[in-house]
């Protein structure tokens, strides 16, 4: 943006996330637990959009994560070229401290390690960049692994009481990518989804991508749009035409 400014070149931005994944305790509970795991460990978490942040209604916490550790434990990390492999290295050994450094500071910050938070011990694994999916429980909206992204495979795991609370929670961030709300009640899922500061809201569903619909975020996601109508827009420039079919003299310089 700051290199744009000198000659005002027209930009736009696809930036960050920290994307909440909200469940409420009437969604269909098996496939919003394969779902939140699809939405942040595909691709080790290194995805603009992922997952990262799970909302999950107070009632069903204990279950739903204890149903996400177990499956997380069973994650077989490798090689992309080998078709047994559902999670692959991160992308260089210097990203991969930082994020173990987030785990850290999690750790630090008084969330609790659910699963996960150190490199694999799997002989074959020694020569890449491997992490362990995390999951991190109890967690506040105030911690920095809540607000920052780490992009990588870790996961934090807050509560909530009402829809209310559950926007209000998933609103506190500076990011405003992309997000989910899982439930089987129509309207809680359309109140949700109208008042989540993001530029795209699935509704029981996490990660679909169309050529066709808008992608770019709110406040420090970026700014404007790709795909669709509006992503062609980005590369074009309006003009006004005006023409007066009956021109007549004003006559105020008389």
């Amino acid at each position: 943006m700051q290199a744009a400014s000198h000659n005002v070149k027209k930009i736009a931005l696809e930036l960050g996330g920290k994307n909440p994944n909200i469940v409420f305790a009437d969604a269909d509970f098996t496939t919003a637990v394969d779902q939140a795991l699809n939405a942040v460990f595909f691709h080790a978490g290194q995805v603009c959009s992922a997952g990262s942040r799970l909302l999950v209604e107070e009632s069903i916490h204990d279950a739903f994560v204890e149903a996400l550790v177990e499956r997380t434990k069973r994650i077989k990390l490798g090689n992309g070229f080998d078709e047994s492999t559902q999670c692959g290295p991160l992308i260089s050994e210097e990203h991969r401290a930082k994020v173990e450094q987030y785990v850290e500071i999690g750790q630090k910050e008084g969330a609790t390690l659910a699963v996960g938070g150190q490199r694999p011990d799997v002989p074959e694994l020694q020569d890449g960049f491997f992490y362990l999916p995390t999951i991190f429980t109890n967690c506040t909206s105030d911690m920095r692994i809540v607000q920052e992204e780490v992009f990588g495979p870790v996961l934090t795991v807050e509560t909530f009481q009402s829809k209310e609370e559950a926007v209000k929670l998933a609103n506190n961030t500076i990011y405003g990518l992309a997000g989910a709300v899982w439930t089987e009640d129509l309207d809680k899922a359309e109140f949700v989804a109208a008042h989540l500061r993001l530029g795209t809201v699935w509704i029981n569903d996490f990660h679909p991508y169309f050529a066709q619909a808008p992608w770019g975020g709110y406040k420090q996601s970026g700014i404007g749009r790709e795909l669709g109508h509006e992503g062609m827009a980005e590369y074009t420039e309006v003009k006004h035409i005006y023409r007066n079919k009956q021109p007549e003299a004003i006559q105020w310089f008389k």
